[in-house]
Protein backbone atom coordinates (compact mmCIF):
# COMPACT_ATOMS: atom_id res chain seq x y z
CA UNK A 1 0.00 0.00 0.00
CA UNK A 2 1.44 3.50 -1.09
CA UNK A 3 0.01 6.61 0.74
CA UNK A 4 0.34 10.04 -1.59
CA UNK A 5 0.03 13.31 -0.92
CA UNK A 6 -0.98 16.24 -2.88
CA UNK A 7 -2.50 19.76 -2.92
CA UNK A 8 -4.99 19.06 -5.40
CA UNK A 9 -8.31 19.01 -4.10
CA UNK A 10 -10.21 16.39 -3.09
CA UNK A 11 -12.77 16.62 -6.27
CA UNK A 12 -9.25 16.91 -8.91
CA UNK A 13 -8.05 13.14 -7.77
CA UNK A 14 -9.08 10.46 -9.40
CA UNK A 15 -9.59 7.39 -7.59
CA UNK A 16 -11.83 4.15 -7.62
CA UNK A 17 -13.15 5.57 -4.38
CA UNK A 18 -13.70 8.50 -1.96
CA UNK A 19 -13.57 7.22 1.83
CA UNK A 20 -15.34 10.44 3.72
CA UNK A 21 -15.56 10.74 7.61
CA UNK A 22 -18.55 12.55 9.09
CA UNK A 23 -17.08 13.96 12.48
CA UNK A 24 -19.57 13.89 15.19
CA UNK A 25 -22.47 13.57 13.14
CA UNK A 26 -22.53 16.49 10.83
CA UNK A 27 -24.05 16.22 7.70
CA UNK A 28 -23.96 19.45 6.92
CA UNK A 29 -20.67 19.44 6.17
CA UNK A 30 -19.75 20.63 2.66
CA UNK A 31 -17.59 17.34 2.22
CA UNK A 32 -21.32 15.21 2.56
CA UNK A 33 -22.47 15.90 -0.91
CA UNK A 34 -25.15 13.00 -0.86
CA UNK A 35 -26.66 13.89 2.74
CA UNK A 36 -30.44 13.13 1.59
CA UNK A 37 -29.56 9.58 0.47
CA UNK A 38 -27.85 9.24 3.97
CA UNK A 39 -30.75 10.61 5.76
CA UNK A 40 -33.07 7.98 3.84
CA UNK A 41 -30.81 5.38 4.42
CA UNK A 42 -30.92 5.97 8.30
CA UNK A 43 -27.24 6.78 8.34
CA UNK A 44 -26.49 8.98 11.27
CA UNK A 45 -22.79 9.59 11.24
CA UNK A 46 -22.07 7.93 14.82
CA UNK A 47 -18.56 5.97 15.36
CA UNK A 48 -17.84 3.22 12.86
CA UNK A 49 -20.84 3.38 10.87
CA UNK A 50 -20.54 3.24 7.50
CA UNK A 51 -22.73 3.81 4.18
CA UNK A 52 -21.32 2.93 0.96
CA UNK A 53 -22.89 4.31 -2.05
CA UNK A 54 -21.50 2.14 -4.79
CA UNK A 55 -22.78 3.60 -7.62
CA UNK A 56 -21.37 6.93 -6.82
CA UNK A 57 -18.26 5.46 -5.69
CA UNK A 58 -18.50 7.40 -2.20
CA UNK A 59 -17.73 5.78 1.72
CA UNK A 60 -19.01 7.74 4.00
CA UNK A 61 -17.92 6.57 7.93
CA UNK A 62 -18.54 8.23 10.92
CA UNK A 63 -16.25 9.11 13.58
CA UNK A 64 -17.03 11.01 17.25
CA UNK A 65 -13.96 13.41 17.18
CA UNK A 66 -11.28 14.50 15.13
CA UNK A 67 -8.73 13.55 17.24
CA UNK A 68 -7.41 10.50 16.76
CA UNK A 69 -9.71 8.67 18.97
CA UNK A 70 -12.31 9.05 16.61
CA UNK A 71 -10.29 8.87 13.35
CA UNK A 72 -8.21 6.05 13.60
CA UNK A 73 -11.17 3.38 14.48
CA UNK A 74 -13.19 4.86 11.54
CA UNK A 75 -10.65 4.72 8.85
CA UNK A 76 -10.00 1.12 9.88
CA UNK A 77 -13.52 0.48 9.66
CA UNK A 78 -13.87 1.94 6.47
CA UNK A 79 -11.02 -0.36 5.11
CA UNK A 80 -11.45 -3.33 6.56
CA UNK A 81 -15.33 -2.93 4.81
CA UNK A 82 -13.68 -3.00 1.27
CA UNK A 83 -11.08 -6.46 2.41
CA UNK A 84 -12.09 -8.96 -0.95
CA UNK A 85 -13.64 -6.00 -2.95
CA UNK A 86 -11.52 -6.39 -5.80
CA UNK A 87 -12.67 -3.05 -7.72
CA UNK A 88 -11.13 -0.40 -5.49
CA UNK A 89 -7.25 -0.55 -5.62
CA UNK A 90 -7.05 3.46 -5.81
CA UNK A 91 -8.48 5.06 -2.58
CA UNK A 92 -8.23 8.89 -1.96
CA UNK A 93 -9.03 10.84 0.74
CA UNK A 94 -8.86 14.41 2.92
CA UNK A 95 -6.61 15.38 5.61
CA UNK A 96 -8.71 15.90 8.71
CA UNK A 97 -7.03 17.67 11.65
CA UNK A 98 -7.80 18.48 14.79
CA UNK A 99 -6.21 21.46 15.85
CA UNK A 100 -4.16 23.95 13.40
CA UNK A 101 -0.46 22.89 12.45
CA UNK A 102 -1.12 19.44 14.40
CA UNK A 103 -0.18 16.03 12.63
CA UNK A 104 -1.54 13.61 15.15
CA UNK A 105 -5.01 12.87 13.45
CA UNK A 106 -2.97 12.54 10.04
CA UNK A 107 -0.60 9.96 11.96
CA UNK A 108 -3.98 7.88 13.35
CA UNK A 109 -5.82 8.51 9.67
CA UNK A 110 -2.38 6.02 8.32
CA UNK A 111 -1.93 4.52 11.56
CA UNK A 112 -6.22 3.45 10.71
CA UNK A 113 -5.79 2.48 7.24
CA UNK A 114 -2.76 0.21 7.68
CA UNK A 115 -4.25 -1.42 10.65
CA UNK A 116 -7.60 -1.76 9.09
CA UNK A 117 -6.16 -3.71 5.71
CA UNK A 118 -5.21 -6.32 7.79
CA UNK A 119 -6.34 -9.99 7.64
CA UNK A 120 -4.80 -13.33 8.40
CA UNK A 121 -4.95 -15.51 5.78
CA UNK A 122 -1.76 -17.71 6.66
CA UNK A 123 -4.31 -20.78 6.84
CA UNK A 124 -6.91 -20.23 4.56
CA UNK A 125 -6.99 -22.22 1.46
CA UNK A 126 -8.69 -18.78 -0.19
CA UNK A 127 -6.80 -15.72 0.40
CA UNK A 128 -9.05 -12.30 0.94
CA UNK A 129 -7.24 -9.99 1.60
CA UNK A 130 -7.26 -6.18 0.86
CA UNK A 131 -6.93 -4.89 -2.87
CA UNK A 132 -5.59 -1.18 -2.17
CA UNK A 133 -2.64 -0.31 -4.15
CA UNK A 134 -2.74 3.64 -3.72
CA UNK A 135 -3.87 6.12 -0.79
CA UNK A 136 -4.08 9.39 -1.96
CA UNK A 137 -4.29 12.08 0.47
CA UNK A 138 -5.72 15.71 -0.25
CA UNK A 139 -4.18 18.12 1.90
CA UNK A 140 -7.65 19.82 0.96
CA UNK A 141 -8.49 19.80 4.96
CA UNK A 142 -12.10 19.49 6.58
CA UNK A 143 -11.72 22.88 9.04
CA UNK A 144 -9.34 25.64 8.20
CA UNK A 145 -6.92 24.01 9.82
CA UNK A 146 -3.39 24.17 7.43
CA UNK A 147 -1.05 21.41 7.18
CA UNK A 148 2.27 21.73 5.38
CA UNK A 149 3.14 18.57 2.76
CA UNK A 150 6.40 18.03 4.49
CA UNK A 151 4.66 17.60 8.43
CA UNK A 152 2.01 15.77 6.60
CA UNK A 153 4.58 13.06 5.30
CA UNK A 154 6.64 12.70 8.50
CA UNK A 155 3.34 11.83 10.26
CA UNK A 156 1.80 9.53 7.49
CA UNK A 157 5.81 7.47 7.53
CA UNK A 158 5.40 7.35 11.60
CA UNK A 159 1.64 5.93 11.22
CA UNK A 160 2.66 3.62 8.74
CA UNK A 161 5.88 2.31 10.46
CA UNK A 162 3.95 1.83 13.54
CA UNK A 163 1.06 0.51 12.13
CA UNK A 164 2.89 -2.01 10.32
CA UNK A 165 5.24 -3.10 13.56
CA UNK A 166 1.70 -3.89 14.81
CA UNK A 167 0.68 -5.75 11.99
CA UNK A 168 3.85 -7.74 12.36
CA UNK A 169 3.25 -8.48 15.73
CA UNK A 170 -0.29 -9.96 15.23
CA UNK A 171 0.95 -12.20 12.57
CA UNK A 172 3.36 -13.99 15.22
CA UNK A 173 0.72 -14.06 17.58
CA UNK A 174 -1.91 -15.31 15.12
CA UNK A 175 0.53 -17.98 14.50
CA UNK A 176 -0.05 -21.82 15.59
CA UNK A 177 1.97 -22.83 18.50
CA UNK A 178 3.05 -25.88 15.78
CA UNK A 179 4.58 -23.33 13.91
CA UNK A 180 6.00 -20.81 16.16
CA UNK A 181 7.86 -21.85 18.64
CA UNK A 182 11.04 -20.76 20.55
CA UNK A 183 13.45 -21.46 18.07
CA UNK A 184 11.32 -19.89 15.36
CA UNK A 185 10.73 -16.55 17.74
CA UNK A 186 14.72 -16.27 17.73
CA UNK A 187 14.67 -17.02 14.22
CA UNK A 188 12.38 -13.77 13.48
CA UNK A 189 14.54 -12.07 15.83
CA UNK A 190 17.97 -12.63 13.95
CA UNK A 191 15.93 -11.77 11.10
CA UNK A 192 14.91 -8.48 12.08
CA UNK A 193 18.51 -8.17 12.61
CA UNK A 194 19.41 -8.90 9.06
CA UNK A 195 17.70 -6.99 7.83
CA UNK A 196 18.19 -3.42 10.18
CA UNK A 197 20.49 -2.12 12.26
CA UNK A 198 19.74 -3.85 15.35
CA UNK A 199 22.12 -6.32 17.12
CA UNK A 200 20.98 -10.05 17.90
CA UNK A 201 21.98 -12.26 20.66
CA UNK A 202 20.82 -15.57 21.31
CA UNK A 203 20.86 -17.45 24.37
CA UNK A 204 20.51 -21.26 24.43
CA UNK A 205 19.43 -23.83 26.87
CA UNK A 206 23.81 -24.44 27.65
CA UNK A 207 23.67 -20.53 28.17
CA UNK A 208 20.53 -20.41 29.62
CA UNK A 209 22.14 -23.26 33.09
CA UNK A 210 25.27 -21.26 33.55
CA UNK A 211 23.20 -18.04 33.65
CA UNK A 212 21.51 -19.67 36.64
CA UNK A 213 17.82 -18.99 34.82
CA UNK A 214 16.77 -21.88 36.67
CA UNK A 215 12.74 -20.66 36.73
CA UNK A 216 12.98 -20.48 33.20
CA UNK A 217 14.42 -23.89 32.34
CA UNK A 218 12.13 -25.51 34.62
CA UNK A 219 9.06 -24.34 33.02
CA UNK A 220 10.69 -25.41 29.59
CA UNK A 221 11.58 -28.72 30.78
CA UNK A 222 9.00 -30.68 29.12
CA UNK A 223 9.09 -29.61 25.82
CA UNK A 224 10.23 -30.92 22.95
CA UNK A 225 11.21 -27.27 21.79
CA UNK A 226 14.05 -25.94 23.86
CA UNK A 227 13.88 -22.31 25.68
CA UNK A 228 15.37 -19.19 24.14
CA UNK A 229 16.21 -15.94 25.20
CA UNK A 230 16.53 -13.04 23.13
CA UNK A 231 18.25 -9.60 22.94
CA UNK A 232 17.98 -7.59 20.51
CA UNK A 233 19.61 -4.06 20.40
CA UNK A 234 19.20 -0.37 19.20
CA UNK A 235 22.18 1.27 19.82
CA UNK A 236 22.63 5.15 18.40
CA UNK A 237 25.50 7.38 19.21
CA UNK A 238 24.55 10.15 22.17
CA UNK A 239 21.23 8.64 23.09
CA UNK A 240 19.24 10.54 24.95
CA UNK A 241 17.93 7.48 27.24
CA UNK A 242 18.40 3.61 27.62
CA UNK A 243 15.34 1.50 27.52
CA UNK A 244 14.82 -1.89 28.34
CA UNK A 245 12.11 -3.62 27.24
CA UNK A 246 10.99 -7.68 28.12
CA UNK A 247 8.44 -9.71 26.86
CA UNK A 248 6.83 -12.97 27.68
CA UNK A 249 7.12 -15.27 25.21
CA UNK A 250 4.81 -18.36 25.96
CA UNK A 251 4.75 -19.79 22.88
CA UNK A 252 2.01 -22.24 23.91
CA UNK A 253 0.50 -22.67 27.59
CA UNK A 254 -0.75 -25.84 28.51
CA UNK A 255 -1.07 -24.78 32.04
CA UNK A 256 1.45 -27.80 32.39
CA UNK A 257 0.64 -30.25 35.11
CA UNK A 258 -1.75 -27.78 36.53
CA UNK A 259 -3.54 -28.78 33.79
CA UNK A 260 -6.29 -26.00 31.86
CA UNK A 261 -10.01 -26.99 31.37
CA UNK A 262 -9.90 -27.82 27.26
CA UNK A 263 -11.66 -24.56 26.48
CA UNK A 264 -9.09 -22.71 28.38
CA UNK A 265 -6.65 -24.32 26.35
CA UNK A 266 -7.94 -22.94 23.29
CA UNK A 267 -6.04 -19.40 22.43
CA UNK A 268 -2.94 -20.13 24.03
CA UNK A 269 -0.68 -19.56 21.22
CA UNK A 270 -1.41 -15.44 22.02
CA UNK A 271 0.51 -16.60 25.38
CA UNK A 272 3.35 -15.02 23.16
CA UNK A 273 1.91 -11.45 22.96
CA UNK A 274 3.96 -9.91 25.32
CA UNK A 275 7.13 -10.81 23.30
CA UNK A 276 5.74 -10.60 20.53
CA UNK A 277 4.88 -6.88 20.73
CA UNK A 278 8.73 -6.54 22.29
CA UNK A 279 10.28 -7.87 18.70
CA UNK A 280 7.60 -5.57 17.12
CA UNK A 281 8.71 -2.12 18.75
CA UNK A 282 11.88 -2.85 18.23
CA UNK A 283 11.63 -3.33 14.49
CA UNK A 284 9.66 0.05 14.28
CA UNK A 285 12.60 1.83 16.35
CA UNK A 286 15.03 0.70 14.04
CA UNK A 287 13.12 2.08 11.04
CA UNK A 288 12.79 5.76 12.90
CA UNK A 289 15.96 5.20 14.29
CA UNK A 290 15.11 7.28 17.30
CA UNK A 291 17.80 8.78 19.09
CA UNK A 292 17.38 6.60 22.18
CA UNK A 293 19.42 3.37 23.38
CA UNK A 294 16.64 0.41 23.23
CA UNK A 295 17.10 -3.25 24.62
CA UNK A 296 14.04 -5.69 24.05
CA UNK A 297 14.42 -8.87 25.98
CA UNK A 298 12.44 -12.09 24.83
CA UNK A 299 11.93 -15.27 27.13
CA UNK A 300 10.44 -17.58 24.83
CA UNK A 301 9.20 -20.83 26.37
CA UNK A 302 6.55 -23.66 25.71
CA UNK A 303 4.76 -25.03 28.86
CA UNK A 304 3.97 -28.71 28.12
CA UNK A 305 3.58 -31.72 30.53
CA UNK A 306 5.43 -34.77 30.62
CA UNK A 307 7.33 -37.03 33.21
CA UNK A 308 10.30 -33.90 33.16
CA UNK A 309 7.49 -31.66 33.61
CA UNK A 310 8.03 -29.07 36.69
CA UNK A 311 5.32 -29.64 39.45
CA UNK A 312 3.39 -28.19 42.33
CA UNK A 313 5.20 -28.62 45.41
CA UNK A 314 8.58 -28.02 43.80
CA UNK A 315 10.91 -24.99 44.76
CA UNK A 316 12.43 -23.36 42.10
CA UNK A 317 15.80 -20.56 42.27
CA UNK A 318 15.76 -17.72 40.18
CA UNK A 319 18.81 -16.01 38.69
CA UNK A 320 18.72 -13.61 41.35
CA UNK A 321 18.75 -16.35 43.65
CA UNK A 322 15.75 -15.71 45.39
CA UNK A 323 13.57 -19.41 45.40
CA UNK A 324 10.20 -20.03 44.70
CA UNK A 325 7.54 -22.17 45.70
CA UNK A 326 5.33 -23.94 43.26
CA UNK A 327 1.86 -24.21 44.09
CA UNK A 328 0.41 -23.77 40.64
CA UNK A 329 2.16 -24.49 37.59
CA UNK A 330 -0.34 -23.19 35.34
CA UNK A 331 1.42 -19.10 36.64
CA UNK A 332 4.56 -19.94 34.91
CA UNK A 333 4.96 -16.40 33.05
CA UNK A 334 5.89 -14.91 36.06
CA UNK A 335 9.17 -17.31 36.14
CA UNK A 336 10.00 -16.78 32.75
CA UNK A 337 10.13 -13.71 33.24
CA UNK A 338 11.26 -13.54 36.84
CA UNK A 339 14.67 -14.61 35.37
CA UNK A 340 14.33 -12.45 32.12
CA UNK A 341 13.43 -9.59 34.31
CA UNK A 342 16.80 -10.12 36.46
CA UNK A 343 19.38 -11.00 33.07
CA UNK A 344 18.00 -7.87 31.68
CA UNK A 345 19.18 -5.67 34.59
CA UNK A 346 22.44 -7.97 34.82
CA UNK A 347 23.26 -6.70 31.43
CA UNK A 348 21.48 -3.28 30.76
CA UNK A 349 21.30 -0.35 33.78
CA UNK A 350 18.40 1.22 31.83
CA UNK A 351 16.72 4.83 33.24
CA UNK A 352 13.50 2.88 32.57
CA UNK A 353 12.51 -0.68 32.34
CA UNK A 354 9.03 -1.82 31.17
CA UNK A 355 7.69 -5.59 31.22
CA UNK A 356 5.18 -6.73 28.68
CA UNK A 357 3.07 -10.02 29.26
CA UNK A 358 -0.24 -11.64 28.88
CA UNK A 359 0.21 -12.59 32.75
CA UNK A 360 -3.39 -12.81 34.62
CA UNK A 361 -6.83 -13.90 33.79
CA UNK A 362 -7.65 -11.98 36.88
CA UNK A 363 -6.54 -8.39 34.81
CA UNK A 364 -8.85 -9.06 32.30
CA UNK A 365 -11.96 -9.82 34.81
CA UNK A 366 -10.65 -6.79 36.75
CA UNK A 367 -10.54 -4.01 33.61
CA UNK A 368 -12.10 -6.24 30.27
CA UNK A 369 -11.08 -7.40 27.30
CA UNK A 370 -9.56 -4.27 26.05
CA UNK A 371 -7.50 -2.76 28.50
CA UNK A 372 -4.29 -3.32 29.86
CA UNK A 373 -3.46 -3.12 33.82
CA UNK A 374 -0.23 -0.84 34.76
CA UNK A 375 1.62 -1.64 37.73
CA UNK A 376 5.09 -0.92 39.16
CA UNK A 377 6.55 1.11 42.36
CA UNK A 378 6.58 4.87 40.33
CA UNK A 379 3.54 7.02 40.07
CA UNK A 380 5.06 9.23 37.09
CA UNK A 381 6.15 5.65 34.91
CA UNK A 382 2.60 4.36 35.54
CA UNK A 383 1.15 7.81 34.47
CA UNK A 384 3.77 8.19 31.67
CA UNK A 385 2.74 4.99 30.47
CA UNK A 386 -1.02 5.62 30.65
CA UNK A 387 -0.64 9.17 28.66
CA UNK A 388 1.16 7.34 26.08
CA UNK A 389 -1.33 4.26 25.75
CA UNK A 390 -4.09 7.54 25.33
CA UNK A 391 -2.26 9.03 22.72
CA UNK A 392 -1.99 6.20 20.65
CA UNK A 393 -5.09 4.81 20.91
CA UNK A 394 -4.83 2.18 22.88
CA UNK A 395 -6.57 1.87 26.61
CA UNK A 396 -4.78 1.05 29.91
CA UNK A 397 -5.61 1.80 33.62
CA UNK A 398 -3.50 1.81 36.78
CA UNK A 399 -3.64 -1.15 39.24
CA UNK A 400 -1.70 0.40 42.50
CA UNK A 401 -0.47 -2.27 44.80
CA UNK A 402 -0.78 -2.47 48.41
CA UNK A 403 0.84 -3.76 51.14
CA UNK A 404 -1.80 -6.38 52.32
CA UNK A 405 -2.10 -8.48 48.84
CA UNK A 406 1.92 -8.67 48.81
CA UNK A 407 1.55 -10.37 52.05
CA UNK A 408 -0.87 -13.33 50.30
CA UNK A 409 2.25 -14.30 47.86
CA UNK A 410 4.05 -15.09 51.14
CA UNK A 411 5.61 -18.65 51.33
CA UNK A 412 6.38 -20.67 54.53
CA UNK A 413 9.06 -22.88 52.82
CA UNK A 414 10.71 -20.20 50.25
CA UNK A 415 11.23 -17.08 49.79
CA UNK A 416 7.94 -16.21 47.62
CA UNK A 417 5.01 -18.32 46.19
CA UNK A 418 4.51 -18.10 42.52
CA UNK A 419 0.32 -17.70 42.81
CA UNK A 420 -1.53 -16.26 45.98
CA UNK A 421 -3.54 -17.75 48.67
CA UNK A 422 -6.26 -15.43 47.42
CA UNK A 423 -8.29 -15.93 44.56
CA UNK A 424 -8.40 -11.81 44.57
CA UNK A 425 -6.32 -9.16 43.48
CA UNK A 426 -4.79 -11.75 41.03
CA UNK A 427 -3.24 -9.13 38.34
CA UNK A 428 -1.81 -6.99 41.75
CA UNK A 429 0.05 -9.96 43.07
CA UNK A 430 1.68 -11.42 39.78
CA UNK A 431 2.47 -7.76 39.59
CA UNK A 432 3.81 -7.83 43.24
CA UNK A 433 5.39 -11.07 42.31
CA UNK A 434 8.00 -9.65 39.41
CA UNK A 435 8.68 -6.51 41.96
CA UNK A 436 10.54 -9.19 43.91
CA UNK A 437 12.91 -9.51 40.81
CA UNK A 438 13.30 -6.04 40.08
CA UNK A 439 16.66 -4.66 41.42
CA UNK A 440 17.29 -1.65 43.51
CA UNK A 441 18.30 0.19 40.74
CA UNK A 442 15.40 -0.07 38.79
CA UNK A 443 13.12 -0.38 41.48
CA UNK A 444 11.46 3.30 40.66
CA UNK A 445 12.27 2.75 36.81
CA UNK A 446 10.10 -0.10 35.95
CA UNK A 447 6.60 -0.56 34.79
CA UNK A 448 4.77 -3.89 34.38
CA UNK A 449 1.63 -3.96 31.52
CA UNK A 450 -0.79 -7.06 31.90
CA UNK A 451 -1.81 -6.60 28.01
CA UNK A 452 -3.78 -10.21 28.82
CA UNK A 453 -7.04 -8.39 27.85
CA UNK A 454 -6.32 -6.59 24.98
CA UNK A 455 -3.74 -8.85 23.46
CA UNK A 456 -6.68 -11.38 21.44
CA UNK A 457 -9.53 -10.62 21.49
CA UNK A 458 -12.24 -13.48 19.66
CA UNK A 459 -14.09 -10.17 17.55
CA UNK A 460 -13.23 -7.44 15.60
CA UNK A 461 -13.23 -4.28 17.82
CA UNK A 462 -12.26 -0.31 17.32
CA UNK A 463 -9.02 -0.72 14.80
CA UNK A 464 -8.26 -4.45 15.55
CA UNK A 465 -9.36 -7.33 14.21
CA UNK A 466 -10.76 -10.98 15.20
CA UNK A 467 -7.62 -12.54 17.09
CA UNK A 468 -4.40 -10.67 17.71
CA UNK A 469 -4.06 -7.15 17.86
CA UNK A 470 -0.37 -6.33 18.96
CA UNK A 471 -1.18 -4.42 22.31
CA UNK A 472 1.82 -2.72 23.63
CA UNK A 473 3.19 -1.42 20.32
CA UNK A 474 1.75 1.57 19.68
CA UNK A 475 2.17 2.47 23.61
CA UNK A 476 5.13 2.04 23.64
CA UNK A 477 6.18 3.83 20.28
CA UNK A 478 4.78 6.66 21.34
CA UNK A 479 6.37 6.67 25.23
CA UNK A 480 9.83 6.31 23.01
CA UNK A 481 9.13 8.94 20.83
CA UNK A 482 8.15 11.27 23.66
CA UNK A 483 11.61 10.49 25.31
CA UNK A 484 13.57 10.59 22.07
CA UNK A 485 12.11 14.22 21.76
CA UNK A 486 13.29 15.09 25.57
CA UNK A 487 10.48 14.97 26.87
CA UNK A 488 10.68 12.58 30.17
CA UNK A 489 7.00 13.18 32.48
Amino acid sequence: MNFNITTDSISEIKADLEIIIVIDKDLNHRFVQDKKLLKKAGFSGGQDEIFHLIEKNRLYVGAETLKGKGIRPAAATAIRSLIGKKAYKNIKIATYLSHPRCSASLRALAEGIVLGSYSFTAYKSKKVRSSIKNITISLEGYNEHEITAEVAARAIHNGEITANATNFTRDIVNTTPDDCYPVIMANIAEKLADNSSLKCNILKPKTLKKEKMEALLAVARASRHKPRVIHLAHKPKSPKAVITLVGKGLTYDSGGLSLKPSEFMVGMKSDKSGGSAVLGIMKAISEMNLPVEVHGFVGAVENMIGGDAYKPDDVLKAKNGKTIEIRNTDAEGRLVLADTLCYAQQEVKADYLFDFATLTGACVVGVGHYTSGVMGNNDEIKSLVNYSAKVSGELATRLDFNPYLHKTIKSEIADVCNISNTRYGGAITAGQFLSEFIDDDHKEKWAHIDIAGPAFVEHAWGENPHGASGAGVRMMLRLIEKLARGEEH
